[in-house]
């Protein structure tokens, strides 16, 4: 079996798939992304990102949503 490596949303590759773990950031950011669906236990992935990087658009519960690196990197994920 193998071990999975916990990361951050931004380091998420085009067609890669995620889980999410926690968040770790500012309550009402925080709060902002668990209302977006990034909560613990929810499966992610990433569909397209922008031409220059950032932002990058996720799939998440049949809704895509676009997050700067500068916010997905508060949210730790393994992928799978």
């Amino acid at each position: 079996m193998n071990k999975t490596e916990e990361t951050v949303l931004c380091d998420i590759k085009v067609g890669e798939k995620c889980t999410v773990n926690r968040v770790e950031s500012e309550d009402d950011m925080k709060r902002r992304l668990y209302d977006l669906g990034f909560v613990p236990g929810e499966k992610i992935e990433c569909i397209i990102k922008s031409p220059l990087g950032d932002p990058k658009a996720y799939l998440v519960k049949n809704t895509l949503i676009a997050l700067r690196c500068d916010d997905s990197r508060n949210i730790y994920v393994e992928r799978f």
